[in-house]
């Protein structure tokens, strides 16, 4: 995707081979800014304070983290301690674990010597399938808002998401995000409900500056607000994303998520989730087993921004003193999901719709 007219991915190999590039979300939308990661703790660090974040490139970038880690040590203890170091990043993103393990079975068996390099190139595969991974989810998902404009006869199609399920979430495109790329690419009139999505504005800071960047039409609400336009017949489609989904099509993805399900399900709105096949857990059966990652207060109680004088700043919100909490994720039933958009096809929100895209998973499946 494109920022002031430049294709960028999220993540790339450096210049040097030996390092790692990535966009410092965590500086959006006010400063766009790279940072290279030359070891292991660099890259746990970048996941942990979420320089990077969405499933898919939290996954890309364990892969690349453990490449890193294999230049230094390519023992077996090194890199089962690097595996176990990565993983504790962030608990419920379950691509996280899945791109470890594809790398450990890729280099396992190698002579140390060799591991570091298959490592890197285990890496590149990864991200270049999710690149493609996400292009084929955008192209199923098309097919709904293409059906939505036909009957609207060609007046926008609005589509309300949370959080960010962006190309700034995966390694390029997006999985909620790729069918109104798609959509808006092939001159479907597309209109974006941008959810602000508190505490940490992942949808104002960063699903709105890449849809601006891409010229996609967008407006940006408070995340209480899209009950309201549901209610008004102003939202035709809710796409979200999910950082795991369980093996009976519970679905776990950023706080606030159930209530926009809840909402979509009193209205009638139909309420999809983009998903690659990566972030499907088949070891569980239902969303209760789901660990729910608590972070800090700070991020409650601050707020991150630019004052008048350009200066970027944090500030509180709330008087010194104040508890909070602040759970990432909720979990959102399978039944208030009308459906799953992933790289196979679109499937009803279940353990037969999800089998029926992956039968070969029958036999794991929980």
């Amino acid at each position: 995707m494109k920022i002031n007219g430049t294709p960028y991915r999220t993540i790339w190999p450096g210049n040097d081979g030996q390092s790692v590039v990535i966009i410092d979300q965590t500086q959006l939308p006010h400063r766009f800014e790279t940072v290279t990661l030359r070891s292991v703790e660099d890259a746990a660090h970048a996941i942990l304070t979420m320089q990077v974040r969405g499933a898919p490139l939290i996954g890309a970038t364990a892969a690349y983290g453990l490449a890193l880690a294999l230049r230094a040590d390519a023992s077996d203890q090194g890199l089962a301690n690097a595996i176990a170091f990565l993983a504790k990043q962030r608990p419920t993103a379950v691509n996280l674990r899945w791109a470890l393990e594809e790398t450990r079975r890729t280099v396992a068996s190698l002579a140390p010597g060799a591991r570091a390099d298959a490592a890197f190139a285990k890496a590149r595969a990864i991200a270049e399938d999710d690149v493609e991974t996400c292009r084929r989810i955008g192209a199923h998902g098309l097919s709904l808002i293409r059906t939505l404009s036909e009957k609207k006869k060609g007046q926008p199609v609005n589509i309300l998401t949370h959080c960010n399920a962006g190309w700034l979430a995966c390694v390029d495109w997006g999985t909620a995000t790729s069918p109104i790329y798609q959509a808006h690419d092939a001159g479907i009139p597309v209109h974006v409900w941008v959810d602000e999505t508190r505490p940490r504005y992942q949808g104002a800071s960063l699903t709105a500056f890449e849809l601006m960047s891409h010229g996609v039409p967008h407006t940006l609400i408070v995340d209480n607000a899209g009950g309201h336009y549901m209610q008004h017949g102003k939202v035709d489609l809710c796409i979200v994303g999910t950082d795991r989904v369980t093996a009976n099509g519970d679905v776990a993805n950023k706080i606030g998520t159930y209530l926009k399900a809840l909402a979509a399900h009193d209205t009638g709105v139909p309420f999809y989730v983009a998903l690659p096949y990566s972030t499907i857990d088949w070891s569980l059966a239902s969303g209760t087993e789901i660990p729910i990652e608590e972070r800090s207060a700070d991020e409650v109680l601050k707020m991150h921004g630019r004052l008048p004088d350009g200066t970027v700043a944090t500030v509180d919100i709330a008087a010194a003193g104040t508890p909070a909490a602040n759970p990432a994720f909720d979990v959102t039933p399978a039944r208030l999901v009308t459906g799953f958009i992933t790289e196979r096809g679109i499937s009803p929100a279940d353990r037969t719709g999800l089998l029926s895209l992956y039968p070969e998973q029958r036999e794991t499946a929980a």
